[in-house]
Parts: structure tokens; C-alpha cells; sequence
């Protein structure tokens, strides 16, 4: 577990060596020496952690390592206020050497690795969704529940989502919601999840008592069939919190629960639809190892052995077999030997634990699947343990807390947030780590892990000294007890925060503090100053449950080391202390207010990579000293149409991400620096154009044009339009942009009765959003979108029809439709005929159609 701390300690080294040598007067010879002893810990390679949970000296030597990279990392960190450490880093240095020599005789194997591409396909559940459809077909005179249990891992989860998207179901409901319950859930966070689905969230609602809320849902449920699945409940009172919720009288709705308990399964269904979700038997767990390791192809001839006896090892458990299965996809040779090898060796660790219980065996399997992690994956996999129960994670959040931790590799000509997003692919292809949701380009945007693999990443990192979640137990004490000084490196809460600020705690070593509370509270003006004052070298501080509202503390711009930062307030000011937090990288800023004015000189920030924040962010006038000032700023989001001037705009040469929100007339029409200054944002892929004249209503902020596609920065890949109400004829002007693949035209961007697309535009799109709009008559050949891989329309309840050429684009794979009736006949004429050039040969793949809500046609 040093490496990745290692690899930090070593860049703080040179940084300390280049920048701050005055506070290093007379330990610069020996700090020069300390890098060098550092480097020899790089050459212990990663098999060492695998022999270690048997090898008691093994495990002295890692924790040796990890206490003095840690206690070096300490002494670089305070090295501001005690500039006097000539005698700490010799005797450091005298222990390091002292440790490599103890253990420098140790040598093992590397081996080399190939990425394959996952798969999501389930095995022998069949037969499970086909009597399922018939249980929610049956009418009934109230609510009913139907309970799927079983031990954890058995695929749960999974049969609930076969069900929640199989396409007969789908059409039964015309609502479906899914909410987590897990272990730490609130009823209120649950029913507001819930409304969600129905109603915008306004400051209101979320601050109603549960019972108002339960109210409500209740009143939206009643109103039409629905499907609610509650994933993962506990106990029986946890469900009797939720039940009330549910409407009294209607014979229309259906509830599905999953949960590990079997008396709960029962009591929360009456006993009458339980379902015990069953082990695989010996010729499925064989179809889903081959499924997963081979991707459903034949085992080669000489692994059949191996790949039989590896699939008896897991006793049909099927959480079992996928993280084997992610093992045995990264044993790829081209030596049929060591192949073979390979597998002979993980199918003997499987032995070693064939006497054990099913979740024993499970848990025993995580912890093979760790080990057989490259070394500089475990750190990121761990950091899944920081995160509550259930959680849906961000990819761009989690990538940058990577980052920002010091996790990530550095490659030339790569940039970190590429390979952090590689590391991910990977951590995901192992089965360690599932993909929620996806973007509309493909890419991975949510992530989830289960259950019993947080479990381990939780006691993993609180074995290492990694990190360590805290939590209130049942008497309303903490653990870790708080009146003590907290040691470990990472800290978490998700609930009760704020109980545990005013009890003062303290960590003297703690880089990163990170809540993810589903709850929102208000900061106590009493505890402002205590995350400043008890965690003063932290590097990671996310707290963006934790409203700050008028107020930020003083000695929170004291942190000097300080990389990523999400904080919410209700200022409509961002002030200019901010300026003095020179190491951050992300800033992300949750405001109450519409828009932000930028006091901080977000230009002198010189490590600054990503800055959001969904206010109008009016930035302060730039100076010619900016231009060259903002070189590693990849993303700002959103700015003020008046805060993207020449100067600004030349001063971010790497920019990938843009957001513009306010009267984006000011940008079209040249008067602020305009479109102009983008054309030499060459790397410049996405931008968002949000206009927002507020109180004005949409419908009178009407945009006259657009410019040419020529004013557009030249690389765009994707653009977003929302409120512009533009008419229809000016969209050629977006056809014409040679590399745009991603188009989405949200709430009023296009508006008029009539869209007839030009020819020769729309080379490259592969995806295309419309979104509340009046259109009624779209008029489009195949050959108009050449390469459309999807289509998303939203709210278009006027659209008569979509074109059904359409089906003649090859690449036309996913047809997505919300509130659009009309449209619904030819969605399904469309779908009808590709269907039929698959069944003839002449499409190849598989198209995938959703209308919802489903209505009857």
C-alpha cells in the first residue's frame, strides 16, 4: 500500500527541492539523500502484498514502509512552520536504509496483462422474469410486494433489474422508480428520491418532515400503475418506515424488495411473493466463467480442465465466478503454458478454501481478486470504501479525487484525468467496480460497488491505516472515539456530521475529509472554524452536503496543501482568500445564488485544472499578466457571457470544457470578445451555451441567429443549447461543424413547427438530444445523419412523427423517447424494420427502444 504514497512523497520531494530550498537550509544534502532511499521502495514489488496475510515479516515491512513515508510525507507538510528539520530527516534517513537493507533480498515475478472488454449479460434467470411477469400482471385490491432473498452476491439486484427493464414490464408501468435502501438510509432521503421522479426538488419540499413527504408520494403514486423497487432493506422496521408511503387503496401499484434477511423478505410480502434466489448449478457456473473469461466463446481445449475445475471451486455462487472470471480475463498469454499455469494457480487458491461457507468463500474471493490487482490500482479500488452503502458515484468526481490523492501515475503526453479514466476501464473489467449510468457518448458516467466488496475495501483501508469511516454508534458515541486524535490518512462520514464537528475533533495527519452525507444541513456559525482547525494539512475536502451559508471561515485559506475542495454556501460572492490556495486543482463551488461574482484570481491559482459551479460565475477582469497564467485549466463552468473576453480566453489555451450561462446574445454577437476568441481553443471538445436572462421567461429570450460555423472553436465534439429558442433554420449552421458527434438541444433551444434538414451537414453526429420543443414536422432522409448511433427526444408532445428513413442509417442502434405520444407509432415503425434487416443479414447488432411513459396507441 506505500507505493502510490511513495510516488506523492517522492513529487513533494522535488517540489521542495525547486521551490522552497530557503526553508530547507543545511537538510537539502539529506532530503537529496531521502528521495534516493525512497526510490529503492519502488523496486518491492506488488506480489509482496499477496504473500504478506501469511508472512509475519512481510507484514512488518510494509507497515515499516507506510509509518516512515507517512512520517516523512508529516515533516514535508509542516516543513512551513518548522523550517528547522535537519536532525528529523537524518534520523529518517537512517531508518529507511535501515529498513531496505533488513529486506532488500526479496525478489519476485511481474506479469503482463490485456484489457478485454465487459460484458453484462446474466445467466439462469430466465425462468425467474418469466414467472415474475406473471406475478405483476395479477390484479390485486391493494399494494403488493413481492420479496426476492437470498445470501449476498446470489444476484438480487440484478433479477430486480432484469425485471425493471424487461421490455413486457416496462410496458405494464408507465411509472418505475428504483430508490437504495441499505443500512444507512433515511426514510426522508428515500422519499425524496421518489418525488424525483416526478417533480422538480424545490427548497421547499426538502425541507418538509417525512411524514409530509411520505404524504406526498403517496398522493403521486396513486395517480397511475406503477413499479417501485426498493433494493436492499435490513430489517422489518426499516421497511415499516417506507411502507407509509405507499397508497391505501389503489390495485394498480407493485413494490419488489430485495433483501439478504429472510424473515424480512417474508414480512414485508405477507409470506405470499417470496422468492429464494437459488446457487447456480455445475453447467451454468461453467457457461458464466467461459461468459466472463472468454466472453462466452469456447474454452480453449487445453484450459477446458482448469476452467471446469475453477467453476466447481465457487459452489455456484455467481458474484463468485464474475470476480474469478475478472481474474482469469487478465491472465491472457500468448504462451499456452503460463496460461495454464496461471489458472492452476488461482483454481489451488480456491482449493485452500473449500471448506468454508458460502459468504466466507465470497469474502475469501474478494480478497483473491485484490491481490491479483496491479500495484497501482489498490489505492483506487480502496478508496471505493470512502463512499456510503449503495452510493452512485460520480466518474468525474471519483477520477479527480484520484488525482488529487496522488494515485495516478504520471505518463508523458497523457494527461492524469485520461489515465485515472483507464484505471477505472479497468477496475470495472475486473468486476470489482459496475457501470451505472452512461453519458450520451458511451462513456461511463456513475459507478457502483457491491456490498460485500465496500465491506472489504472498508476493512482493507482500516487495517492499512488507508482510511477510516466514521460512524455514531447506538449509545452516541463515535468510532474512531473523536476525543482522540484521529491517525489515519482518510476520513469519511455520511451521517450525523455535524454532531461530530461540535465535539471539536482533530487529526494532526489527515489529508482527506470527505462526506457524502445524502442529506443537506447547515454548518453552525459555533463550528465554522473546526475542519480548519482540527485537519490543518489536508489535501482532499469535500463536504458539499454541509452548507456553509453566509459564511466561510478565516483559517480555511490556511490550508496550504490543499488539491481538491467542494464546498457549498449561499454567498453570491466567492472571495478573493481563495486565491491563496495555490495548490488546488478542482474547485467546485454549490451555490444557492444564480450567479457568482469570482473576487479570487482563479488565474494565479497556478496548479488549477477544473473550476464549476452552476451560478453565472463573473470572473474578475483579467490582465495581461493572465495569458499565460491559466495554461492548466481544463475546465470552467459555467462563466458569465461578460467573463469570456479575449484576454480570459487566450489565457486557457488548454481548455477542454466550457460552460456559458446568462445572455448568450452577448457572446453571438461580438460585443465581449464573442465566438471569436474561441477559434484558437483548438483543444477546446465541449461547450454549453445556457441562457438565462432571469426573471425574463424563456419565451422572451428569443436568439435572432447564430453565427457561422467558422466563429466555432474548430476541435468541438460536443454542444449544448439550452433556452435559446431559436428558429429551425439556423440549425444547418450546427451541421456544418466538421467534428461535432454530440448534439444536444435542451429545454427550448430550437422551437418552430417545422425542421427540414439540409443536406451535406451532420457528417459525424452520432447522438442527438431534443428536448422540449414545439416541433411538429420533422423532415430527414438517412443520409442527413450518416453516422447516428442514437436519438433522445424529450418532451416533444407536438412531434407527429420521426423520420422513418432513419431506420436506414446503419449505425442507428437506440431510440430514446419521454412524453412524446405522438411520436410513439413511428418509434415503432422504426424499430419494426431494422429489425427485420437484422433477421435478413443486413444490419448486424441490436436496436433498443424506450417510450415512456408507455401509453396505449
Amino acid at each position: 500500500m506505500a507505493d502510490a504514497a511513495v510516488e506523492l512523497l517522492l513529487e513533494k520531494l522535488k517540489q521542495l527541492l525547486v521551490h522552497h530550498t530557503h526553508l530547507i537550509e543545511g537538510a537539502g544534502n539529506l532530503v537529496d539523500k531521502l528521495e534516493k532511499h525512497l526510490l529503492l521502495f519502488r523496486a518491492i514489488p506488488s506480489d509482496t502484498l499477496r504473500l504478506r496475510r501469511n508472512d509475519e515479516t512481510l507484514k512488518e515491512l510494509i507497515r515499516q514502509i507506510r509509518y516512515a513515508v507517512y512520517k516523512s510525507e508529516d515533516i514535508i507538510d509542516n516543513c512551513v512552520t518548522r523550517p528547522n528539520i535537519v536532525n528529523i530527516v537524518h534520523d529518517l534517513l537512517k531508518k529507511i536504509r535501515a529498513i531496505y537493507r533488513e529486506n532488500s533480498r526479496t525478489k519476485f515475478d511481474g506479469e503482463e496483462e490485456r484489457p478485454i472488454k465487459e460484458t453484462n449479460v446474466v445467466l439462469g434467470l430466465e425462468k425467474e422474469t418469466e414467472q415474475w411477469r406473471g406475478y405483476l400482471a395479477e390484479e390485486s385490491k391493494e399494494v403488493e410486494v413481492i420479496s426476492i432473498v437470498g445470501v449476498a452476491g446470489l444476484g438480487k439486484t440484478i433479477l430486480a433489474g432484469k425485471i425493471f427493464h424487461d421490455p413486457k414490464i416496462r410496458s405494464m408501468f408507465p411509472t418505475r422508480i428504483w430508490v437504495y435502501a441499505s443500512q444507512e438510509f433515511t426514510e426522508k432521503e428515500i422519499f425524496l428520491e421518489i418525488l424525483k421522479e416526478f417533480t422538480i426538488l424545490t427548497e421547499d419540499m426538502k425541507s418538509k418532515t417525512s411524514e409530509a413527504l411520505a404524504y406526498l408520494v403517496a398522493s403521486y403514486l396513486e395517480k397511475d400503475k406503477f413499479l417501485l423497487v426498493v433494493d436492499d432493506i435490513w430489517t422489518c422496521q426499516d421497511w415499516e418506515k417506507l411502507r407509509v408511503a405507499l397508497p391505501k387503496t389503489t390495485k394498480v401499484g407493485k413494490v419488489v424488495i430485495t433483501s439478504r434477511f429472510r424473515d424480512v423478505g417474508a414480512y414485508v410480502c405477507h409470506g405470499k411473493y417470496l422468492h429464494f434466489m437459488r446457487f447456480l448449478n455445475q453447467k451454468e457456473s461453467y457457461s458464466l466463467l467461459q461468459l466472463e473469461a472468454f466472453r462466452g466463446q469456447e474454452f480453449p481445449p487445453e484450459l477446458e480442465f482448469e476452467g471446469r475445475l475453477i467453476a466447481e471451486r465457487c459452489d455456484g455462487h455467481p458474484l463468485a465466478i464474475v470476480l474469478i472470471g475478472g481474474i482469469l480475463v487478465k491472465q491472457f498469454s500468448t504462451d499456452k503454458d503460463a496460461m495454464k499455469t496461471a489458472w492452476r494457480k488461482i483454481w489451488y487458491g480456491l482449493d485452500i478454501i473449500d471448506n468454508q461457507d458460502p459468504v466466507e468463500r465470497l469474502e475469501r474471493i474478494i480478497v483473491l481478486s485484490y491481490e491479483n490487482l496491479p500495484y497501482h490500482l489498490r489505492e483506487c479500488f480502496l478508496y471505493f470504501g470512502m463512499f456510503p452503502e449503495d452510493f452512485e458515484i460520480s466518474v468525474w468526481k471519483l477520477i479527480r479525487l484520484w488525482i488529487a490523492e496522488g494515485f495516478i501515475q504520471q505518463k508523458i503526453g497523457v494527461s492524469p484525468e485520461e489515465t485515472a479514466e483507464t484505471y477505472l476501464e479497468e477496475l470495472i473489467e475486473r468486476k470489482l467496480v459496475r457501470a451505472e449510468k452512461f453519458k450520451l457518448d458511451g462513456n461511463v458516467k456513475t459507478c457502483r460497488i457491491h456490498d460485500m466488496i465496500r465491506d472489504f475495501c472498508i476493512s482493507e483501508a482500516r487495517r492499512e491505516g488507508f482510511s477510516q469511516q466514521i460512524v455514531m454508534s447506538s449509545d452516541g458515541d463515535f468510532q474512531p472515539p473523536v476525543y482522540e486524535e484521529l491517525k489515519f490518512r482518510r476520513l469519511c462520514i455520511h451521517s450525523n456530521a455535524l454532531d461530530f464537528f461540535s465535539r471539536r475533533s482533530h487529526g494532526p495527519s489527515v489529508r482527506s475529509f470527505v462526506c457524502s452525507s445524502r442529506d443537506e444541513m447547515e454548518m453552525p456559525k459555533k463550528d465554522l472554524s473546526v475542519i480548519p482547525k482540527g485537519f490543518k494539512l489536508l489535501r482532499v475536502l469535500d463536504v458539499e452536503p454541509i452548507n456553509f451559508t453566509n459564511k466561510l471561515p478565516r483559517n480555511l485559506f490556511k490550508l496550504n496543501h490543499l488539491r481538491y475542495v467542494v464546498i457549498s454556501f449561499k454567498l453570491e460572492v466567492l472571495p478573493s482568500a481563495f486565491s491563496q490556495l495555490r495548490n488546488i486543482e478542482t474547485l467546485v463551488v454549490d451555490t444557492s445564488s444564480r450567479t457568482l461574482e469570482v473576487r479570487a484570481d482563479i488565474f494565479s491559482m497556478i496548479q488549477l485544472r477544473h473550476f464549476k459551479t452552476k451560478a453565472s460565475a463573473a470572473l474578475p477582469k483579467c490582465s495581461t499578466d493572465c495569458v499565460t497564467a491559466g495554461a492548466k485549466i481544463h475546465t470552467l463552468g459555467t462563466l458569465s457571457p461578460e467573463s469570456c473576453t479575449k484576454e480570459v480566453l487566450d489565457s486557457v489555451r488548454d481548455l477542454k470544457k466550457l460552460g456559458v450561462r446568462g445572455k448568450i446574445a452577448l457572446l453571438l454577437d461580438g460585443k465581449n470578445g464573442s465566438l471569436d476568441s474561441m477559434q484558437k481553443l483548438y483543444n477546446l471538445e465541449k461547450l454549453k451555451l445556457l441562457n438565462d436572462m432571469f426573471p425574463i421567461p424563456a419565451s422572451g429570450i428569443q436568439l435572432c441567429s447564430l453565427p457561422p460555423s467558422t466563429k466555432f472553436p474548430p476541435y468541438l465534439k460536443v454542444l449544448t443549447l439550452s433556452r435559446t429558442s431559436l428558429d429551425w433554420c439556423h440549425i444547418s449552421i450546427l451541421g456544418s461543424l466538421e467534428r461535432l458527434e454530440v448534439l444536444k438541444l435542451k429545454d427550448k433551444a430550437f422551437m418552430g413547427e417545422m425542421w427540414e434538414v439540409s443536406d451535406g451537414g451532420f457528417r459525424r453526429l452520432k447522438v442527438l438530444h431534443i428536448g422540449r420543443t414545439n416541433l411538429k414536422t420533422w423532415l430527414a432522409s438517412g443520409h442527413h445523419f450518416p453516422a447516428l448511433s442514437r436519438l433522445q427526444l424529450m418532451h416533444c408532445q407536438s412531434l407527429e412523427q420521426i423520420p422513418a428513413e432513419l431506420a436506414d442509417v446503419r449505425s442507428f442502434v437506440e431510440l430514446d423517447l419521454f412524453h412524446c405520444k405522438q411520436a410513439a407509432v413511428s418509434a415503432m415503425n422504426i424499430q419494426e424494420k431494422i429489425e427485420q434487416d437484422m433477421k435478413l443479414g443486413n444490419v448486424v447488432g441490436r436496436f433498443k427502444l424506450s417510450i415512456l411513459p408507455h401509453e396505449e396507441y
